[in-house]
């Protein structure tokens, strides 16, 4: 039975889904028509919502680019080459590279989302150069399903936002720890049941996409061989001063490690903050380290710039949709429907299905709690309901549907070389397998 519902998906995905920037624009249209339709905001106030909103990103949208470029950079790095090498030995069979992947890229985005967006997709490829004959799309999806956990662990926003003393909501519901949130009874189930079962789920696809056709082998075999095999052992020339500074290695050397010294102070101050920036600081200072000479950095860096484009153009586009939705009231419309068929027991599940819709349109775990949260928490104060599961509710309905939208994948399928429909059918069989676990925890624990 699985085998033809995921055929159909995956048929109909790549007939009908059109490039990422594309559906970027076509939300807009619809967002756009939603907002004349069903608000009081007239075509001049959707167009200048929409404006207005443009830029808001352009902070998000170049912390992401970075997270594309730094990790391809320190992929690209011999070291980081051999390590990823030797984690892929532990798949010899497709099946095998199916579940590793899966597990691996999960893990990683518990630890932090930016982390394992990109350890997920740089271990997919070098296991593809390892395992061939594994359908390459349906392992890049594998490594994109484990994003699915980001915002029940270490990174998550909206439990660290309201274990922060002073958040925006600290008046109505105080400061409330990790272990009500992250390491709730609900939450655990929850990770740990997609941690076990998503591996599995994604090796069922694979199993069931015998008569699908495959991407063009020469495509993957080149964007393979640009981040597995890419050299920059070039012959060295230094005769010039410029020539001599540009293949130091005592100059990479010092700056590498005065990079890795302020990291080192970031955590002995902070914690464990692994945030998207310090992420993107330690994939920096390694890949200049483990480069060893700046003229080496550079020319992975002129390598790794070409796969941030889709990045650059089209987040732009998102903060304009977000715009729209927040200015005109469309967010706010929508979670106040789902409060009003709630009652005790089910506020949490429409909750999730809730944060799910909005996160379509909104795709910022920040952005949309500080959309969602003072609608849902006075609604969860006043039914009865536990705050803390109401906000790990929103959590996870902005991961649930991060499976079906594109904004999320860029980076992954910057790195992989695909597009957003070689992957987009088999996430949708995801989404619809993670709804039951993530209700489950909601509702009964």
């Amino acid at each position: 039975m699985l085998k033809p519902i995921t055929t159909l998906f995956d048929q109909m995905v790549r007939r009908y889904l059109p490039d990422a920037f594309l559906f970027a624009i076509i939300l807009t249209f619809f967002v756009f028509i939603l907002g004349v339709g069903f608000t009081d905001s007239s075509s001049i106030d959707m167009v200048q919502y929409w404006g207005d909103g443009f830029w808001d990103l352009l902070d998000f949208a170049m912390q992401m680019s970075l997270i594309v470029v730094t990790g391809y950079i320190l992929a690209n790095t011999p070291l980081v080459k051999k390590l990823l090498t030797k984690l892929s030995k532990l798949a010899n069979t497709p099946g095998q590279a199916v579940l590793l992947v899966s597990f691996i890229a999960a893990i990683a985005c518990l630890i932090n989302y930016g982390f394992g967006l990109v350890v997920g997709a740089l271990l997919a490829i070098h296991v593809a150069k390892r395992v061939p004959s594994v359908d390459y799309r349906i392992l890049m999806a594998s490594a994109y399903s484990g994003f699915l956990l980001w915002h029940g662990g270490l990174s998550g926003s909206i439990p660290l936002t309201i274990a922060t003393e002073n958040h925006f909501l600290a008046d109505l519901i105080g400061v409330i720890p990790i272990t009500e949130t992250l390491l709730s009874n609900f939450n655990l189930f929850i990770v740990i049941t997609l941690l076990i079962s998503l591996p599995m789920v994604n090796r069922l696809l694979m199993k069931s996409s015998d008569d699908i056709s495959k991407v063009d082998t020469e495509l993957l075999d080149k964007q393979i061989s640009a981040i597995v095999e890419t050299s920059h052992e070039n012959s060295i020339e230094n005769n010039t001063p410029a020539e001599r500074l540009e293949n130091s290695k005592i100059i990479s050397f010092i700056i590498g490690l005065l990079g890795l010294f302020y990291v080192a102070l970031h955590f002995i101050q902070n914690g464990l903050d692994l945030n998207i920036n310090i992420v993107n600081f330690i994939f920096l200072f390694l890949g200049v380290i483990f480069h060893r000479t700046p003229r080496r950095f550079l020319d992975s860096v002129i390598d790794a710039v070409k796969n941030a484009g889709g990045i650059i153009v089209q987040f732009p586009f998102y903060a304009g949709i977000m715009g729209m939705m927040v200015a005109s009231g469309l967010s706010e419309q929508m979670s106040l429907w789902f409060v009003s068929i709630s009652n005790e027991f089910t506020l949490p599940l429409f909750t999730f299905i809730s944060a799910g819709i909005v996160n379509f349109f909104v795709p910022s775990g920040g952005g949309q709690w500080a959309i969602q949260g003072p609608i849902m928490i006075p609604a969860a104060l006043e039914i009865g309901v536990d705050t803390a599961k109401t906000a790990v509710a929103v959590a996870w309905g902005d991961a649930w549907t991060n499976m079906i939208q594109p904004f999320w994948a860029l980076p992954l399928l910057a790195i992989a070389g695909l597009k957003v429909k070689d992957i987009m059918g088999f996430c949708v069989m995801i989404l619809i397998w993670s709804f039951f676990p993530i209700s489950i925890g909601l509702l009964f624990f």
